[in-house]
């Protein structure tokens, strides 16, 4: 736990929880996007007054940035999760989708992906680029990873997982159910493999 002082009522000093606050803010941004979410909604979320917040992050932008940096380190990182069961590229990459297909759909309030949505439509440039420098290295991370069987198409396989992934997580955020991005899921993984393996 990391916490810090804040003024409470009267002048005493109460802990604040970092770590709940960013979890908090997380869930908040997901499910209703950066610009959604104001200063201060999340000061009165999270209990404290608008000195202490900006202490604490520093930005609103800031915050997000440690929103998305523990999403993309927990179960959200459909990638890592789908690598860590083993296999080939196909068996990872299909992998990949299906866990798509069961974790972007509703529940609670929040669909899709809080890195490929979060700030998709944000009007604040730090935001925006907080989440394509993700989105980058998500991509980068899906070609070294194709490129172990298909060197020379790597790039092209990687963007085509990613954009699939980003229909999917809008598709979610829409009101598209489980069955039918699985169903989706699906037709992309075989397509994927019938890329794969293609010539030139």
């Amino acid at each position: 736990m990391v916490a810090i002082e804040t003024s409470g009522a009267r002048g005493r000093r109460r802990s604040f929880d970092v770590d709940e606050a960013v979890e908090t803010a997380m869930k908040l941004f997901h499910a209703r996007g950066y610009d959604a979410v104001g200063v201060a909604e999340l000061g009165t979320e999270l209990g404290i007054k608008p000195p202490s917040f900006y202490a604490a992050f520093g930005s609103k932008a800031g915050l997000f940035e440690r929103a998305l940096r523990r999403y993309a380190a927990g179960e959200a990182n459909i990638f890592a999760r789908a690598q860590a069961d083993g296999g080939g590229v196909v068996e990872v990459i299909e992998r990949t989708l299906l866990l798509a297909a069961r974790l972007y759909p509703e529940r609670d309030g929040v669909a899709g992906c809080l890195v490929l949505d979060g700030a998709r439509n944000s009007a604040d440039p730090e935001a925006r680029a907080l989440t394509a420098a993700l989105r980058t290295a998500s991509v980068s991370a899906l070609r070294d990873f194709i490129a172990g069987e298909a060197p020379d198409r790597a790039g092209a396989l990687a963007e085509f997982v990613m954009i699939a992934m980003m229909g999917m997580s809008a598709a979610a955020r829409d009101g598209v159910d489980e069955a039918a991005l699985t169903a989706f899921a699906e037709m992309a993984g075989r397509t994927f493999r019938r890329e794969l393996t293609a010539e030139g």
